[in-house]
Formats: C-alpha cells, sequence, structure tokens
C-alpha cells in the first residue's frame, strides 16, 4: 500500500523577531499575519474593466487605511475588522448592481435581498467586534438596604446597562412592614402600637362620631 505525501512541515519562526512593525494593520505581532489579512481584504475589492492602475491602487490604500481605523488590538480583532470591510464591499457591490438601469425586477429583487443579508452581517459582525472589546456588558448594582426585626425589605434602585435608576429624594432606605405586625412605639415606656390593617382604616364616618360621643360623656 503506498504510502501518502507527508505533510509540508511549518517552521517555527525565532519569538525576538516577532517585532509587529504591521501591527496596526491586523493586531498582531507577526507581519507575516498583518500582511496576509491585508492582502485578503484587498482581494475583496471589486475593480470595473475600464479602472486604471491608479484607481486601483487608490482603492487598495484605501482599504488598508480602514484596517489601521479600525484599530485592532488582537489577531481576534483584526479578522472582525477585515470580514467587515468585505462584508461592506460586497453589499455596496449588490446595491450597485440592482441600481443597474438595465437590470430586470428580478435581479433588482435579488441584488437587494443579497444586500439586505450583507447588512445584517455587517451588524452582527459589529456587535461582536464590541462585545469583544467589553462594550457590550450590563452592570447590576444593588444598593444597601437596612432590615430591621419584623420588616421585609424592598429591594430598590436597580440599574442595568450602566443606567442609573432614579431615586426619591424623601427615600432614604427601601423597607416595608407586613400588616398585622407591630411597630415601635416612641414611647418606650409604653407597649407597642399595633398597626391597623386596610380594613380597619376604613371606618365609617358614623362610627368615628359615636365614638367621639363616647368618649365626651
Amino acid at each position: 500500500m503506498a504510502k501518502g505525501k507527508a505533510e509540508p512541515e511549518v517552521q517555527v519562526h525565532d519569538l525576538s523577531k516577532l517585532k509587529g512593525q504591521l501591527r496596526a494593520i491586523g493586531g498582531s505581532m507577526s507581519d507575516h499575519w498583518n500582511n496576509i489579512l491585508a492582502n485578503q481584504a484587498v482581494r475583496t475589492l471589486w475593480f470595473s474593466e475600464n479602472a486604471d492602475a491608479e484607481e486601483i491602487e487608490r482603492q487598495r490604500h484605501a482599504t488598508v487605511d480602514a484596517l489601521i481605523g479600525l484599530k485592532p488590538k488582537d489577531e481576534i480583532e483584526g479578522m472582525i475588522a477585515a470580514q467587515l470591510l468585505a462584508c461592506h464591499n460586497a453589499s455596496m457591490e449588490c446595491y450597485r448592481r440592482a441600481m443597474i438601469r438595465e437590470q430586470t425586477f428580478e435581479g433588482w429583487r435579488e441584488n437587494l435581498n443579497q444586500a439586505n443579508k450583507l447588512s445584517r452581517t455587517y451588524a452582527t459582525l459589529l456587535e461582536a467586534l464590541n462585545r469583544h472589546r467589553g462594550k457590550g456588558q450590563q452592570k447590576v448594582t444593588v444598593e444597601h438596604v437596612h432590615v430591621h426585626s419584623g420588616g421585609q425589605a424592598i429591594v430598590g434602585n436597580v440599574e442595568a446597562g450602566g443606567g442609573v435608576a432614579p431615586k426619591s429624594k424623601d427615600q432614604a432606605h427601601a423597607l416595608a412592614y407586613a400588616p398585622g405586625q407591630t411597630l415601635p412605639s416612641p414611647d418606650p415606656a409604653r407597649d407597642r402600637v399595633p398597626v391597623a390593617r386596610n380594613e380597619e382604616r376604613q371606618m365609617p364616618d358614623a362610627r368615628r362620631g359615636l365614638d367621639r360621643c363616647t368618649e365626651g360623656q
């Protein structure tokens, strides 16, 4: 049985030679990687048959400038940045083809559908880049709450996504007592004052008047 071809061996570079002079392009300390990434992004460009050498060179330089403008900090950000440019170029080409004067209705519709999908892919890539950079994290903060004996704490002032929940000036702490429990009396010599239930608070006016008359006798 014949043996297959041996896989080519990859020679590992001396790490001291990884100077990263082109790191601003691809986010890597390896300039081999940065060069490959830049060429991959450039190859996604579309050139018309009538494009001259000067126009082609200008677009290539503009692509590299765009990679630098996205400021990749590592290889992952470099790859996402290159895909963002490729997705942008493809979507703009679909939009261009949809607007050709001789374009059929089917061709117009298909190109716009593809451009719509590419635009959504672009938004997903951008979200992934921001999430990798730590811009999409949510933060939840719970304010300190005092809980006294016999009471039930109500947690308030919760902020999500970096926002700050509004707080009333008169609200020192979020605290509530369950109906039927007793509150401490302001006079230590007296017994605790029972908390009135809702039905006890709604005493008819006639009964209040009767009680006042009884007190006067």
